[in-house]
C-alpha cells in the first residue's frame, strides 16, 4: 500500500499571524493613511506645515489615474477620516470621485500636519537662520525643534500616537481610510514601530502614497509604507 504525504491543494496551513498571501484578512483593525495631494506651486516654496493651502489644480488632472488606483485599492466597509485641512478632504474626494462612490467623512483634528508656529509662510531658505538645531536630513527641522508657538515631532507623534489608540479601539476589527500629512504619517509609524521620531523621519512619504498599519492583539504591524497607487 502507498501512503501518499502530498497535502491536498486547497487545504491551507494556518500561519497565525504571518503574512503569506496578497489578500489582507477580515476582521482586522487596519489603518488605511494616505497623504494628501501636491499643493499648488506657490505654497511649496514656503514653509506651510498647518496651513490650510490649496491643491494644485493640474495635478489633480494629471494624476487622475493615482485617484483610480486608490479608489480600487481601498476597502469598500471603511470608516473614512480626513484632518481639518481642505486639502486632505479635497483628496479624499477626488478619490470618491475617481470611482470608489461617496462616503461620509469625519473630521479627525489629531491628524493634522506639524504646526510650525512662528514659522509658517517662511521662504525656506530663511529658515536656517532660525533653527537652534541641526535640521533633519529628511525634514525642515530636527525632530526635537520646537518652532516658537508650534510643536516639535515629538509633540506631534504624542498626539498622533495617542489617538491612534483611541480610533483602534473605537473601530475595532473594521478599517479606517484617513487622508492625512506626511509628518502626521511618520508620526503614526513612529508609534507603531515604537521608535524615536528622529528616526521615523528618514521614513519618505510621497503625496497620495499609501501607507497601512494594523493594530493586533499583539501590538502593531505595518503592512505597507509609502505605496505609491498605479505605479
Amino acid at each position: 500500500m502507498t501512503v501518499s504525504l502530498t497535502r491536498p491543494a486547497a487545504q491551507q496551513i494556518n500561519q497565525g499571524n504571518f503574512l503569506d498571501t496578497p489578500q489582507l484578512a477580515p476582521g482586522i483593525t487596519r489603518f488605511w493613511l494616505i497623504r494628501h495631494a501636491l499643493v499648488e506651486q506657490n505654497a511649496r516654496l514656503r514653509l506651510y506645515g498647518a496651513l490650510d493651502v490649496p491643491l494644485c489644480p493640474d495635478s489633480l488632472i494629471a494624476q487622475r489615474p493615482m485617484y483610480e488606483a486608490l479608489a480600487a485599492r481601498l476597502p469598500r466597509e471603511a470608516h473614512w477620516l480626513v484632518s481639518p485641512l481642505s486639502r486632505t478632504r479635497r483628496t479624499a474626494e477626488a478619490i470618491q470621485e475617481a470611482g470608489y462612490g461617496p462616503v461620509p467623512m469625519d473630521v479627525e483634528p489629531a491628524l493634522i500636519e506639524q504646526n510650525l508656529g512662528e514659522w509658517h509662510n517662511m521662504p525656506h531658505q530663511e529658515l536656517p537662520q532660525h533653527l537652534r538645531l541641526a535640521p533633519h536630513p529628511f525634514w525642515s527641522i530636527s525632530a526635537t525643534e520646537c518652532p516658537p508657538g508650534g510643536e516639535s515631532m515629538l509633540d506631534v507623534c504624542g498626539r498622533v500616537g495617542v489617538t491612534l489608540d483611541r480610533l483602534a479601539e473605537a473601530y475595532e476589527g473594521q478599517n479606517i481610510v484617513a487622508v492625512s500629512h506626511g509628518g502626521a504619517i511618520r508620526a503614526a509609524l513612529a508609534h507603531a514601530l515604537r521608535v524615536h521620531p528622529e528616526t521615523a523621519l528618514h521614513f519618505s512619504i510621497q503625496n497620495l502614497s499609501l501607507t497601512i498599519l494594523e493594530r493586533l492583539d499583539e501590538g502593531w504591524r505595518v503592512v505597507t509604507v509609502n505605496e505609491l497607487p498605479g505605479i
